[in-house]
């Protein structure tokens, strides 16, 4: 897999991914998070591709304090195949390379399958309550 930054062409391909895996919400427009991100730091909205073929996804950010993972996501067709360990080896050193001394993300409680993966690329659990509030609806 080549992983690359995401282009504006990516962005059906992308969302039909996110859908298949489970990571769209109503609450939140895919097509809105998109764009949100392409005015922040786009190069770190990774891709990961064979030939014409999208198969993986991860959407990066640095605070300044820091790092944050999203829409980490790879093809079913195409996992346990090492794709979403390289995306977040390729995360962590786009991070690092920043100055970022953490990464953090976030992993729904029931989602026991991706809790696993995490914690074989050697991620623990914070001792943390994670607090939201929709500042901006995506009706």
């Amino acid at each position: 897999m080549d992983i690359r930054a995401y282009q504006p062409t990516d962005e059906s391909a992308v969302i039909a991914l996110w859908e298949v895996c489970g990571l769209t919400r109503p609450w939140n427009d895919p097509r809105k998070d998109i764009a949100r991100k392409l005015t922040e730091q786009p190069e770190l909205f990774l891709v990961g591709v064979e030939g014409e073929k999208l198969m993986a996804t991860a959407m990066v950010g640095f605070d300044g304090h820091r790092g944050w993972v999203y829409y980490l996501a790879v093809d079913p067709a195409f996992q346990r195949l090492s794709y979403g360990k390289q995306l977040m080896h390729e995360a962590e050193q786009l991070l690092i390379a920043r100055g970022c001394p953490k990464i953090n993300l976030l992993v729904r409680s029931s989602n026991t399958k991706v809790l696993k993966f995490y914690a074989e690329l050697g991620y623990t659990q914070d001792d943390v309550v994670s607090l939201g509030r929709r500042l901006i609806a995506d009706e």
